[in-house]
């Protein structure tokens, strides 16, 4: 019998790709457990169905705390409550320090919604429109201190439409985030992904899913 592991998922909004995981989890009865929900922001409405569906929730508020070495700190503390095996950011809205990304280190995951290492940042969508690409899309990648870099785990695509706008894009790229994001999620519990000089190798019986591309 496999052994669960520990997920603690942090977000600071509605956390749709947190539960697009949450469902996956369930369903196709991954051997791991949604140990906790956590938001620096206490009006975060994915808190709310985390509850419901009976996973411990916390708020950590980033307000209370004068410094982000300082929130990092009680924010870590409370993640380690929970033993987790691999902490998943879910449009979680923080800068981590290093000292916080290195505690973590090869079990961090970020999704960004580009295909980086084009347009890091915020408003992907819009740079993405701004330099006429053809392809846009999401990024599930580890963490590492530099923001929105990291070994790349998945990337899925979508064309980009004469048109678009960045609200359209965001829609049909969140529709391939959450199927991606939970797979990705699911092969690093099951022990298909290695880091290799820092390169993220995925294991045969995954590596066929390991990108997607939609219209």
């Amino acid at each position: 019998m496999r052994q669960m592991r520990n997920i603690v998922i942090l977000i600071s909004g509605r956390g749709s790709n947190m539960q697009a995981i949450v469902e996956a989890a369930k369903q196709e009865r991954w051997p791991a457990r949604i140990a906790a929900v956590i938001s620096n922001r206490a009006d975060a409405k994915g808190l709310a169905y985390a509850a419901q569906h009976g996973i411990p929730v916390l708020t950590v508020a980033s307000a209370d705390y004068p410094s982000r070495a300082l929130f990092d700190a009680a924010l870590q503390e409370a993640v380690d409550v929970f033993q987790p095996d691999l902490l998943v950011l879910a449009g979680f809205m923080r800068i981590l320090t290093p000292g916080f990304v290195a505690h973590y280190a090869g079990r961090l995951l970020n999704i960004h919604p580009s295909l980086l290492p084009s347009f890091p940042g915020l408003a992907t969508h819009e740079q993405a429109l701004a330099a006429g690409v053809k392809l846009h899309g999401a990024t599930v990648h580890f963490v590492t201190a530099e923001l929105d870099h990291g070994p790349i785990v998945a990337q899925a695509a979508v064309a980009v439409h004469a048109d678009d706008t960045p609200d359209t894009l965001a829609e049909r790229i969140l529709v391939q985030e959450h199927q991606m994001y939970p797979r990705a999620v699911r092969w690093f519990i099951e022990g298909h992904l290695k880091l290799v000089n820092n390169l993220v190798q995925i294991a045969p019986a995954a590596h066929s899913s390991s990108m997607t591309t939609s219209n």
